[in-house]
């Protein structure tokens, strides 16, 4: 009886050490997961946003970015590299136009090519209001490149995929 009582102890003992070392220590995988849903939660806007959370959050979405990243988009005005500075402009630009705005992503797949280089293919929806009361709905499929600098991950190249319209 006291063999089994010290054996559960030390299972529970394991379990809770392998619990606290997924929990301290992510994986490469999950940090880069943990990029897009930063991107997801700035980038999102609520009816009741004031100024000040809108200036936060145009700052914090360049601390996401690369020096420079590269956007690859059908429109070709809107291709080209930007530095995040531009970035956090850019965002907080059309953050301005809308009332509401809601970011997700979903289906992830994860590679890494090279040693501190991450490559996600993935699908993004947006959805929102105007602030003229038009309704956006739009979901792309994306391919972004992010690259771990100082051990955070980056994103240096954001790419939208074409997919075949039935």
């Amino acid at each position: 009886m006291v063999k089994i009582r010290y054996l559960l102890i030390g299972v529970l003992i394991v379990i809770l050490g392998i619990v606290i070392v997924v929990t301290l220590f992510p994986s490469e995988e999950k940090r880069v997961k943990k990029q897009f849903h930063l991107l997801s939660e700035w980038v999102s806007k609520s009816p009741e946003e004031n100024a000040f959370t809108m200036l936060q959050r145009m700052k914090n979405i360049g601390t996401l970015f690369d020096a420079n990243c590269e956007l690859k988009v059908p429109d070709q005005s809107l291709s080209g590299s930007y530095t995040r500075e531009e970035i956090s402009t850019y965002a907080g630009s059309a953050r301005s136009h809308v009332s509401q705005l809601d970011l997700k992503f979903y289906d992830f797949d994860i590679a890494f090519p090279e040693i501190g280089v991450a490559k996600v293919t993935l699908t993004a929806r947006l959805t929102g209001k105007s602030t003229a009361g038009e309704q956006m709905d739009e979901t792309r499929e994306l391919e972004c490149r992010l690259r771990k600098i100082e051990k955070k991950w980056l994103f240096s190249q954001i790419e939208m995929v074409e997919v075949l319209k039935k």
